[in-house]
């Protein structure tokens, strides 16, 4: 019966080291989105001139904030499943002041 119970204990201790991963191998990788979405339609609407708020609007809060540049904004946008990346888009806008001053579009894939 005291082995019984020691066996038991042990298979417990082993279900808690190994947390929550299953170890069944899993045939299943879900979709994932990192980033902000941009598509064509959107950058389409940008233009020079545009305040940054209007920007936001369009485009949302920009992913990356860079206190040493403050007048770039950046953007990245990411779609995968597993390991495997099949979009991914940049966009970086330059202002002047408040207002855009010109863009620059990453290689979109």
């Amino acid at each position: 019966m005291l082995h019984m119970s020691l066996r038991a204990v042990g298979v417990l201790l082993l279900i808690l080291t190994v947390g929550c991963k299953s170890l069944m191998p899993s045939f299943y990788s879900p979709p994932v989105r990192q980033g902000n979405y941009i598509d064509q339609a959107m950058i389409g609407q940008l233009h020079p001139g545009m305040t940054k708020q209007q920007v936001q609007r369009i485009l949302g809060t920009p992913l990356v904030a860079d206190p040493f540049h403050q007048n770039r904004w950046d953007y990245y946008y990411q779609y995968g499943k597993g390991s495997k990346i099949t979009e991914q888009r940049r966009i970086t806008l330059f202002f002047s002041g408040d207002l855009l001053d010109r863009t620059d579009d990453g290689a979109v894939k």
